[in-house]
């Protein structure tokens, strides 16, 4: 077994205009004062990270990895969610998408998705260039306005989505491959690969291909209503990284898990800071120390009431708490007794 490394901290919700959050040096400062020992990079935000230049440098690399050093922090791992989302997009969702490309792409689907492309492929030598192993992102998703089936989805629909998806991504997964780094789907409501089956569904049509893996998030489990003890279970060979989220689900005679289109405080399933939401972590940090998971438990802080920098000190105490370190001793070796081969024939009563 192996001892989990942490806390890791996620970037995306805490990167902003004003110090000590507009810049990685000063974010950097500010999470080692906070508690954390890594840092999660998202590779879209250029207040802090530029894609193109750490595929292409190796010296900017070690330089972020020598500031971060100075902190006495690690880089854990890049995110590429962004990227990621605009692999595959809705047509329902185009104008929304728009926002996060280029101004010259918007409006133009097919040019989005190429950028998009372009970039995770950046991102992936990028993080070969950081010594690296693992890399977050979503599928995106173009059969998610299809989830509910009424009106009758028409046979062939949903394959053919998985089939179009497996097709944009398997380039990119073989780039992945050429530089030794696992690409992990964060299973995820409003992507296509939201649960076990649409990642087996994903999966086959790669042909299982050796770096298609997941990011693994309780929270998003608790909102579905899905067995996340049993996930762990199941998928435990492809879970390569871990957000530490919190979440609750309180369905009442008005609301369930679709959560009535309110806002993220009224809705029956919320996101919550670590230790205020109903996620069962302890046998979460179990499961995956019995099954040798080896990346990084990262915070990734999502709440509709808690100030972020709040959640981010009692998360990085969370998550310190809940990280097992595991034993070289068995418990109940006091009332071990050596034997040999001939005393144990005897035991059992073989002549």
């Amino acid at each position: 077994m192996k001892t989990i490394k942490g806390p890791s901290l996620h970037l995306a919700q805490f990167s902003d205009a004003v110090p000590p959050f507009n810049s990685l040096p000063a974010i950097a400062a500010w999470a080692k004062e906070t508690g954390f020992k890594a840092l999660q990079i998202p590779a879209w935000d250029s207040r802090l990270f530029d894609v193109k230049t750490a595929a292409e440098s190796q010296s900017y690399c070690d330089d972020i990895t020598g500031m971060l050093a100075q902190h006495g922090l690690v880089v854990s791992e890049l995110t590429t969610h962004i990227f990621g989302q605009l692999m595959a997009v809705h047509p329902a969702y185009d104008a929304l998408c728009d926002s996060f490309v280029p101004e010259g792409l918007r409006g133009d689907p097919q040019g989005r998705t190429l950028w998009a492309k372009e970039n995770l492929l950046l991102a992936a030598k990028a993080s070969a260039r950081l010594g690296l192993t693992e890399m977050g992102t979503f599928s995106g998703s173009l059969a998610w306005p299809y989830l509910f089936p009424f009106p009758q989805r028409p046979a062939g629909l949903i394959e053919t989505a998985f089939d179009e998806l497996a097709k944009r991504w398997l380039p990119v997964l073989d780039a992945c491959d050429e530089q030794g780094i696992n690409l992990c789907y964060e299973i995820h409501p409003s992507e296509d690969l939201h649960d076990g089956i649409t990642f087996e569904m994903f999966h086959q049509r790669v042909a299982a291909h050796p770096r298609c893996q997941m990011l693994f998030d309780p929270s998003h489990f608790v909102l579905q209503q899905l067995n996340y003890l049993e996930f762990i279970d199941i998928y435990k060979d492809h879970i390569r990284m871990f957000h530490v989220k919190d979440a609750e689900f309180n369905p009442s005679g008005r609301q369930g898990i679709y959560g009535g289109y309110q806002s993220w405080a009224d809705r029956a399933g919320r996101f919550r800071s670590l230790g205020d939401g109903q996620v069962d972590f302890k046998g979460i940090f179990s499961k995956l120390t019995q099954y040798d998971y080896a990346g990084w438990a990262t915070l990734e802080w999502e709440c509709c009431l808690k100030h972020p920098q709040t959640g981010a000190e009692e998360g990085a105490a969370f998550i310190r708490n809940h990280i097992i370190p595991i034993t070289d001793k068995v418990f109940d070796d006091f009332a071990g007794a050596p034997v040999n081969q001939q005393q144990i024939n005897a035991l059992l009563g073989i002549r």
